[in-house]
């Protein structure tokens, strides 16, 4: 068994960036600059943008962070929103999910311009990604595709099983797995909470992609000898074995699906990190205008 180190793999790209940063200034040009907006007082969305402003810094990038109220009126932070789309300086624009109850998640979506919607979650976005023509794509589906990458993972002529189908995971990996090119040509199956006899689907996967959001749904019954299995899942339960009273969990059960498995992500350390540098690489791509201009 193999641990696929996304902590390692995204300190190596953060490197790569950071290189790339500095030819950018040796050339005169403007360093890349990320804002990030959040509503609300949410805890996980606090440590993700936290965690996005630190990366930033450490691979010489600007950020930005725009704090507003949880009961911010919409038009208030749509106007955010149009004032960060004006302004030339900034390169990408996320707002952080989820947003209170009161905003339409769609609408703002839409009013983030393309060209400087760097989490990929535009229709633009996602429609080039479907017909394979270059655009952001979202940044957990790159992350992963990116470790594939790095530790020379076979996806050619695999049975890669989603489990989730979501607009931000489950759907767009199975576009990346499913289209022409390396890592891809995969055969894709998304499964989901209809799906019949869910356990003898995963049993068939050379590749397991797990992005349910339920805590150790996948056990080694579940999965076959040799799989790959990638643990997208995060959530956060009481521990009286840890001093901060509490533990991450994946969707994988992991200390009894790791011994079957080719490789495997560990939660946390495994595709948590790659999200976050696919963000610093499309942010990149922004600044240099390698995909809108």
């Amino acid at each position: 068994m193999i641990l696929l180190d996304g902590k390692k793999v995204s300190s190596l790209i953060k490197d790569e960036i950071a290189r790339e940063v500095v030819k950018m200034k040796g050339s005169g040009l403007k360093v890349p600059h990320l804002a990030a907006m959040i509503a609300g007082s949410d805890g996980a969305s606090e440590t993700y943008v936290a965690h996005k402003g630190k990366a930033c810094d450490q691979v010489g990038f600007k950020s930005t962070l725009v704090r507003l109220e949880e009961d911010v009126p919409e038009k208030v932070l749509f106007d955010k929103i149009d004032e960060i789309n004006e302004n030339t300086d900034i390169d990408g624009l996320i707002v952080q999910l989820p947003l209170p109850s009161h905003i339409s998640e769609k609408k703002v979506v839409e009013r983030i311009r393309v060209e400087k919607d760097v989490d990929g979650f535009h229709p633009v976005n996602v429609g080039r990604l479907l017909i394979d023509q270059p655009c952001y794509i979202s940044a957990t589906p790159n992350g992963i595709i990116e470790l594939i990458k790095r530790y020379n993972i076979e996806t050619s002529g695999k049975h890669c099983v989603i489990l989730g189908r979501s607009n931000i995971v489950g759907k767009p990996m199975a576009m990346l797995m499913a289209r022409k090119g390396n890592p891809g040509n995969a055969t894709v199956t998304i499964c989901h909470s209809r799906t019949g006899d869910i356990e003898a689907v995963c049993r068939q996967a050379d590749i397991l992609i797990v992005a349910m959001g339920k805590a150790e749904f996948v056990t080694a019954g579940m999965v076959k000898e040799n799989a790959v299995v990638i643990d997208v899942g995060i959530t956060r339960v009481e521990s009286d074995k840890t001093k901060s009273g509490w533990k991450l969990l994946g969707d994988v059960k992991y200390d009894e699906v790791a011994p079957k498995c080719s490789y495997i992500t560990p939660v946390p350390g495994g595709v948590g990190p790659m999200t976050i540098v696919s963000l610093l690489n499309n942010t990149l791509k922004a600044a240099k205008k390698e995909i809108y201009r």
